[in-house]
Protein backbone atom coordinates (compact mmCIF):
# COMPACT_ATOMS: atom_id res chain seq x y z
CA UNK A 1 0.00 0.00 0.00
CA UNK A 2 1.45 3.29 -1.01
CA UNK A 3 2.40 5.84 1.98
CA UNK A 4 -0.06 8.91 1.12
CA UNK A 5 2.83 11.31 3.21
CA UNK A 6 5.14 10.44 0.89
CA UNK A 7 3.06 11.00 -1.99
CA UNK A 8 1.73 13.81 -0.37
CA UNK A 9 5.69 15.07 0.00
CA UNK A 10 6.63 14.18 -4.17
CA UNK A 11 3.81 16.13 -5.34
CA UNK A 12 4.21 19.24 -3.46
CA UNK A 13 8.20 19.31 -4.22
CA UNK A 14 7.40 18.26 -8.30
CA UNK A 15 4.39 21.15 -8.03
CA UNK A 16 7.02 23.91 -6.94
CA UNK A 17 9.29 22.24 -9.50
CA UNK A 18 6.24 23.05 -12.03
CA UNK A 19 5.91 26.49 -10.73
CA UNK A 20 10.07 27.19 -11.03
CA UNK A 21 10.18 26.21 -14.39
CA UNK A 22 7.30 28.53 -15.98
CA UNK A 23 9.34 31.17 -13.73
CA UNK A 24 12.50 30.21 -15.07
CA UNK A 25 11.10 30.06 -18.98
CA UNK A 26 9.81 34.03 -18.80
CA UNK A 27 12.23 35.18 -16.82
CA UNK A 28 14.67 37.26 -18.86
CA UNK A 29 17.87 36.89 -16.97
CA UNK A 30 18.95 33.56 -19.13
CA UNK A 31 22.28 35.26 -19.73
CA UNK A 32 24.01 38.58 -18.17
CA UNK A 33 26.53 41.13 -19.48
CA UNK A 34 30.10 40.00 -17.53
CA UNK A 35 32.49 42.71 -16.44
CA UNK A 36 35.37 39.99 -15.86
CA UNK A 37 38.47 40.82 -17.08
CA UNK A 38 39.37 44.12 -18.85
CA UNK A 39 35.70 44.71 -19.39
CA UNK A 40 35.26 48.39 -18.67
CA UNK A 41 32.15 48.48 -16.35
CA UNK A 42 29.39 50.54 -18.40
CA UNK A 43 26.31 52.80 -17.39
CA UNK A 44 24.03 49.67 -18.21
CA UNK A 45 23.48 45.81 -17.82
CA UNK A 46 22.48 43.26 -20.64
CA UNK A 47 20.64 40.62 -20.19
CA UNK A 48 19.33 38.12 -22.50
CA UNK A 49 16.65 35.72 -22.13
CA UNK A 50 14.59 33.05 -24.76
CA UNK A 51 11.80 35.28 -25.53
CA UNK A 52 13.28 38.94 -25.41
CA UNK A 53 16.79 41.37 -24.44
CA UNK A 54 16.45 44.02 -21.72
CA UNK A 55 18.79 46.66 -21.07
CA UNK A 56 18.64 48.32 -17.28
CA UNK A 57 20.44 51.57 -16.88
CA UNK A 58 22.47 52.79 -14.17
CA UNK A 59 19.28 55.05 -13.60
CA UNK A 60 17.07 52.05 -12.84
CA UNK A 61 15.41 52.65 -16.20
CA UNK A 62 14.80 49.02 -18.28
CA UNK A 63 14.46 48.79 -21.74
CA UNK A 64 13.38 45.46 -23.31
CA UNK A 65 12.69 44.34 -26.79
CA UNK A 66 11.31 41.04 -27.80
CA UNK A 67 12.85 39.20 -30.53
CA UNK A 68 11.78 40.15 -34.35
CA UNK A 69 11.51 36.84 -36.07
CA UNK A 70 11.81 33.03 -34.66
CA UNK A 71 13.55 31.87 -37.40
CA UNK A 72 16.35 34.51 -37.57
CA UNK A 73 16.85 33.29 -33.66
CA UNK A 74 19.76 30.85 -33.25
CA UNK A 75 19.21 27.50 -32.64
CA UNK A 76 20.26 27.01 -29.03
CA UNK A 77 17.34 29.75 -27.94
CA UNK A 78 15.02 27.46 -30.39
CA UNK A 79 15.72 24.33 -28.66
CA UNK A 80 15.90 25.47 -25.40
CA UNK A 81 12.06 27.32 -25.69
CA UNK A 82 11.13 23.74 -26.92
CA UNK A 83 12.54 22.21 -24.32
CA UNK A 84 10.91 24.18 -21.18
CA UNK A 85 8.04 24.66 -22.97
CA UNK A 86 7.63 20.25 -23.44
CA UNK A 87 8.61 20.62 -19.79
CA UNK A 88 5.79 22.91 -18.38
CA UNK A 89 3.11 20.97 -20.55
CA UNK A 90 4.48 17.52 -19.19
CA UNK A 91 4.24 18.81 -15.87
CA UNK A 92 0.99 19.90 -15.88
CA UNK A 93 -0.34 16.66 -17.58
CA UNK A 94 1.77 14.98 -14.17
CA UNK A 95 -0.14 16.97 -12.08
CA UNK A 96 -3.42 16.19 -13.31
CA UNK A 97 -2.64 12.44 -13.35
CA UNK A 98 -0.99 12.53 -10.03
CA UNK A 99 -3.88 14.17 -8.16
CA UNK A 100 -5.67 11.19 -9.61
CA UNK A 101 -3.63 8.65 -8.03
CA UNK A 102 -2.75 10.26 -4.53
CA UNK A 103 -4.38 8.25 -1.53
CA UNK A 104 -5.25 11.75 -0.54
CA UNK A 105 -7.86 12.18 -2.75
CA UNK A 106 -10.88 10.13 -3.39
CA UNK A 107 -10.76 9.21 -7.08
CA UNK A 108 -10.82 5.80 -7.75
CA UNK A 109 -11.13 4.83 -4.06
CA UNK A 110 -12.30 1.28 -4.82
CA UNK A 111 -9.66 -0.19 -6.79
CA UNK A 112 -6.20 0.99 -4.73
CA UNK A 113 -4.25 -1.36 -6.45
CA UNK A 114 -5.00 0.59 -9.98
CA UNK A 115 -4.62 4.07 -8.25
CA UNK A 116 -1.11 3.28 -7.11
CA UNK A 117 -0.39 2.63 -10.63
CA UNK A 118 -1.66 6.03 -12.18
CA UNK A 119 0.21 7.49 -9.00
CA UNK A 120 3.29 5.74 -10.69
CA UNK A 121 2.21 7.41 -14.20
CA UNK A 122 2.41 10.77 -12.98
CA UNK A 123 5.18 10.22 -11.00
CA UNK A 124 6.91 9.29 -14.52
CA UNK A 125 5.77 11.82 -16.26
CA UNK A 126 6.82 14.40 -13.82
CA UNK A 127 10.41 12.62 -14.01
CA UNK A 128 10.54 13.07 -18.07
CA UNK A 129 9.45 17.26 -17.60
CA UNK A 130 12.22 17.17 -15.38
CA UNK A 131 14.72 16.03 -17.45
CA UNK A 132 13.12 18.32 -20.00
CA UNK A 133 14.28 20.99 -18.07
CA UNK A 134 17.76 19.74 -16.74
CA UNK A 135 18.41 19.60 -20.37
CA UNK A 136 17.48 22.36 -21.87
CA UNK A 137 18.81 24.76 -18.54
CA UNK A 138 22.39 22.92 -19.22
CA UNK A 139 22.22 22.72 -22.87
CA UNK A 140 21.57 26.97 -22.99
CA UNK A 141 24.66 26.97 -19.55
CA UNK A 142 27.20 24.90 -21.49
CA UNK A 143 26.67 27.36 -24.71
CA UNK A 144 27.32 30.83 -22.34
CA UNK A 145 30.16 29.03 -20.22
CA UNK A 146 31.58 28.14 -24.09
CA UNK A 147 31.19 31.47 -25.08
CA UNK A 148 32.68 33.12 -22.81
CA UNK A 149 36.02 30.78 -22.55
CA UNK A 150 36.16 31.41 -26.04
CA UNK A 151 39.58 33.75 -27.05
CA UNK A 152 37.77 35.07 -30.19
CA UNK A 153 34.65 36.10 -28.10
CA UNK A 154 35.11 40.28 -27.55
CA UNK A 155 35.28 41.15 -24.18
CA UNK A 156 32.30 43.54 -24.27
CA UNK A 157 30.19 40.61 -25.41
CA UNK A 158 30.90 38.16 -23.18
CA UNK A 159 27.63 36.63 -20.69
CA UNK A 160 27.94 34.79 -17.71
CA UNK A 161 24.87 32.95 -16.35
CA UNK A 162 21.52 34.46 -15.06
CA UNK A 163 19.82 34.27 -11.96
CA UNK A 164 17.15 31.83 -14.64
CA UNK A 165 19.42 29.14 -15.49
CA UNK A 166 19.89 28.47 -11.67
CA UNK A 167 15.96 28.60 -10.91
CA UNK A 168 15.75 26.48 -13.80
CA UNK A 169 18.48 23.84 -12.43
CA UNK A 170 16.56 23.84 -9.24
CA UNK A 171 13.09 23.70 -10.46
CA UNK A 172 14.46 20.26 -12.60
CA UNK A 173 15.77 18.95 -9.46
CA UNK A 174 12.64 18.97 -7.78
CA UNK A 175 10.77 17.91 -10.63
CA UNK A 176 12.94 14.72 -11.09
CA UNK A 177 12.75 14.49 -6.85
CA UNK A 178 9.23 14.31 -6.50
CA UNK A 179 8.35 12.17 -9.58
CA UNK A 180 10.80 9.77 -7.60
CA UNK A 181 9.05 9.97 -4.51
CA UNK A 182 5.75 8.89 -6.37
CA UNK A 183 7.38 6.49 -7.88
CA UNK A 184 8.09 4.90 -5.14
CA UNK A 185 4.98 4.25 -3.97
CA UNK A 186 4.39 0.81 -5.95
CA UNK A 187 5.68 -1.75 -3.93
CA UNK A 188 4.12 -4.50 -1.87
CA UNK A 189 0.73 -4.60 -3.68
CA UNK A 190 0.50 -8.27 -4.70
CA UNK A 191 1.37 -10.42 -1.12
CA UNK A 192 -1.68 -8.67 0.19
CA UNK A 193 -3.88 -10.36 -2.06
CA UNK A 194 -2.73 -13.84 -1.72
CA UNK A 195 -2.36 -14.09 2.23
CA UNK A 196 -6.11 -14.78 2.95
CA UNK A 197 -6.06 -17.85 0.39
CA UNK A 198 -4.29 -20.58 2.86
CA UNK A 199 -5.50 -20.53 5.81
CA UNK A 200 -9.20 -21.51 5.27
CA UNK A 201 -8.45 -24.09 3.12
CA UNK A 202 -6.28 -25.80 5.33
CA UNK A 203 -8.29 -24.87 8.50
CA UNK A 204 -11.22 -26.67 6.93
CA UNK A 205 -9.51 -30.00 5.55
CA UNK A 206 -7.91 -30.67 9.03
CA UNK A 207 -11.33 -30.09 11.00
CA UNK A 208 -13.06 -32.77 8.83
CA UNK A 209 -10.54 -35.55 9.30
CA UNK A 210 -10.70 -35.59 12.93
CA UNK A 211 -14.33 -35.85 12.70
Amino acid sequence: MANAGLQLLGFTLAFLGFIGTIASTVMVEWKASSYAGDNIITAQALYEGLWKTCASQSTGQIQCKVYDSLLQLPGIVQGTRGLMLASVLFSFIAMMVAVVGMRCTTCMADSPQQKDKVALGGGVVFIIAGLMALVGTSWYGHRVAQDFYNPFTPTNAKYEFGSALYLGWGAACLSLIGGAFLCCNCSGQGSSGKTPRYPPTSSGQGGRDYV
